[in-house]
This record gives structure tokens, sequence and C-alpha cells, in this order.
């Protein structure tokens, strides 16, 4: 029997995954169909069936993917902005700007599924949540909180637990859609929502 090379099948596997995650991101799990992601990634449903069991299976591999790409970018920026703090709420500041950024452009689909998940998280498996939670939010989040730990041990911060901080910071600064309507915010709408995102988290933080 004649093997196919494998780079063809990893380039078949790339492309659903890319046509999937568009489809998922604009759809929905529930009103996405094979057919539609078999159209965007440009391969027939058969191909798919070749590489997936069925859509849960593909939904949650692409979500895994993903967030997993997600969380790596919002990591290098964690490392990047905190790893030495010289003045507390500008450092803060210029942090969250750059962690505004790759949310609203280079993994803006990523964010738009992740819109989907919360609107029909009832519709979708919860092995699909779970695993988008431990790859992605729940990763970047208890990095995030190490850094807080550290600066409360420091006398920076009066946070007694650091991985609730955490959540309440990002839900601070995230520019993702003051909207409401999944819009890309204008880099002045960011640059407002993140300063008086982190003055609102360190005025908690220090009184």
């Amino acid at each position: 029997m004649k093997l196919r090379p494998r780079g063809g099948l990893a380039d078949k596997r790339r492309a659903i995954l890319a046509g999937a995650l568009t489809v998922f991101a604009r759809d929905g799990y529930t009103r996405a169909s094979i057919d539609a992601i078999a159209a965007a990634a440009g391969v027939s449903t058969r191909t798919i069936y070749n590489h997936f069991t069925d859509k849960t299976e593909l939904f949650q591999t692409v979500i895994q993917d993903s967030a997993t790409r997600a969380a790596e970018a919002q990591l290098v920026i964690i490392d990047r902005h905190l790893r030495k703090i010289t003045d507390l709420e500008s450092d803060l500041v210029e942090f969250g700007r750059a962690f505004a950024a790759p949310m609203t452009a280079e993994h803006a689909e990523h964010f738009a599924l992740v819109r989907q998940i919360n609107a029909e998280a009832g519709h979708i498996p919860q092995s699909a949540i779970d695993t988008w939670q431990q790859t992605g939010p729940l990763r970047v989040r208890r990095e995030l909180a190490e850094y807080l730990r550290q600066w409360a041990g420091q006398g920076l911060l009066r946070i007694e637990e650091p991985e609730r901080a955490a959540v309440q910071l990002m839900l601070l600064i995230s520019a993702t859609d003051l909207s409401g309507r999944g819009t890309v915010p204008s880099e002045q709408a960011i640059d407002d929502m993140v300063t008086s995102g982190v003055h609102v988290f360190l005025y908690g933080c220090r009184h």
C-alpha cells in the first residue's frame, strides 16, 4: 500500500483547524456545521472525518490549539513587562496595553470563539470547556498571580488571594469588546480602559 506523505496530512490537519476556528468563532458550537468547516478549510467532509471522529472532538482540538497559542502570547507579555518593576502603576499600564494587543489583533478569532463559548456554555460539552480553561485562562491566571504574590510579599500590594486578584486585574484591563458587538476597539479606547482599570485595581489593593 502506498503511504501518503506525512507533510500532506499535517497540512490538511492545520487547514481543518484553521477553518474550524473561523467557523466556530463566527457561528458558535451549536450552529457550526461540518459542511461549513469543510468549505472554510478547503477540504472535503470526508477528510475532516479522517482526522476527527465528530464535531465535538474537532471543537475540543480547536479550542485547545487556539487557547494554547493565545496563552503563550500572553505569558510572554507577562514575563516581559512584569519581571522587573520600577514604578508599579506605570509598569502595569504598559503591561495592560501590551496584554490587550494580541487579544484584539493576532488572536481576534480566538477571543471571538471565547465569546461564543460564554454565550452557549450550556450547549457545549463540559470536557471542551475544561480543556479551554486549563490550557488558556487558568494557565495565564496562575502566572499573573505569582507576580502579584511576589509584590504582596514586598509590601507593594495588600492582597490575600493572588489568583482572585489576577482575575480582577485581567477583567479591568480587558479591552477586547468595549462596544459589546465584538468589534476591535481603537487604541485610544484601549489606553483609556487600561489606564483606568489599573488605577481602580491599585486603589483596591493599596487601601
